[in-house]
């Protein structure tokens, strides 16, 4: 009689390690959003507060500026990190946001369309047309992808990175003929220096399309394993790409119009979710709302605090950064990049 040997197979611990991860996301975004309404040139000190009390100059400066920059902060770094999960989805790839596909080139052109047609039109009419320039732009995208015959895991964001390009020189040239590049530069220039009350409400639309993406996770889900796959349980695919093309780009125009253009952060963070928790969608959106916001609010105390009392634009900080964890994610799936 012999005995058989069953090879059983230690069984990793990766819940207590998404437990972790979880609950450091979540004292960093306390932490850090505590750090972020007492730092400035102006002192608005917890003493300060106290000591003034609700009348004081300190008090007005935190409701005016400091709360909400940090709401803004917040807001636009949870938002971004949904867009590029979004788009990986639709795309099916996960070297692709906004930035590398020329979504936000496309609302930046629209952004001048509305500067030269419309000088006097109000924020939410700007951010309107530049909505519906993204969403031109990521239907562009999508159709120049579907028509490329080798998509291979890199070249895919190369072509939204040259598309993205045309574009933003197209709109380049007609701002600098139209003596409005210093005009177009404010609006695209990621910052949140110029974030008060009555300046930053825009990005709370934003806020809306996180909750559109959340109610609609799972046809996410289920559409980021292709259209066949997703037809074949029913679900209209068109439809769900619509939604998701909607989403991005509202997200893209609210972002651009309230701080500008911020590089790689929905292409990074959604990466670094999916290596912790997998693709699924509905259980990645907390995940990614919480980590983008964490990466914005440490880039923009960097940001503050490097030249301190001066302020680098937080595009500079997250663009060197951002790129940084790109070229990784590069090199890590660069060996089964097909």
């Amino acid at each position: 009689m012999t005995a058989t040997v069953v090879a059983t197979s230690t069984p990793t611990p990766t819940r207590p390690r998404r437990t972790w991860v979880g609950v450091l996301i979540g004292v960093s975004l306390v932490v850090l959003g505590a750090a972020s309404l007492f730092i400035g040139v102006s002192d608005v000190s917890p003493a300060a507060l106290l000591e003034g009390g609700a009348d004081s100059t300190a008090a007005f400066l935190l409701a005016a500026s400091r709360l909400p920059r940090t709401i803004a902060v917040l807001l636009v770094g949870a938002s971004l990190g949904i867009a590029g999960l979004i788009l990986q989805m639709l795309v099916r790839n996960k070297f692709v946001e906004p930035g590398t596909t020329g979504v936000t080139e496309f609302a930046t052109l629209g952004m001048l369309v509305a500067i030269v047609l419309w000088p006097g039109m109000a924020v939410m009419g700007k951010m309107g047309v530049a909505a519906a320039f993204g969403l031109v732009g990521t239907w562009v995208f999508l159709r120049v992808v579907r028509a490329v015959p080798v998509r291979q895991l890199v070249l895919v964001p190369l072509v939204g990175i040259m598309l993205g390009g045309i574009v933003g020189a197209v709109t380049a040239f007609f701002a600098y003929r139209l003596d409005l590049l210093q005009s177009l530069s404010q609006w695209s220039q990621g910052s949140f220096a110029t974030i008060m009350a009555g300046r930053y409400e825009y990005v709370w639309i934003a806020g809306i399309m996180v909750l559109v993406a959340w109610i609609a996770a799972d046809r996410f889900s289920v559409i980021g394993m292709g259209e066949e796959f997703a037809t074949n349980l029913g679900l209209n695919y068109r439809r769900v790409v619509a939604i998701g093309m909607v989403v991005v780009a509202v997200i893209t125009a609210a972002v651009l119009v309230t701080a500008g253009m911020i590089p790689f952060l929905g292409l990074v963070v959604p990466n670094i979710v999916s290596l912790i928790i997998g693709d699924n969608v509905r259980r990645a959106i907390p995940w990614v709302a919480g980590l983008g916001a964490v990466f914005v609010l440490a880039c923009d105390i960097v940001a503050r605090t490097v030249r301190f009392p001066y302020e680098i634009p937080l595009s500079v900080i997250v663009g060197i950064v951002g790129a940084g964890l790109f070229l990784w994610l590069l090199l890590r799936k660069g060996s089964r990049a097909h």
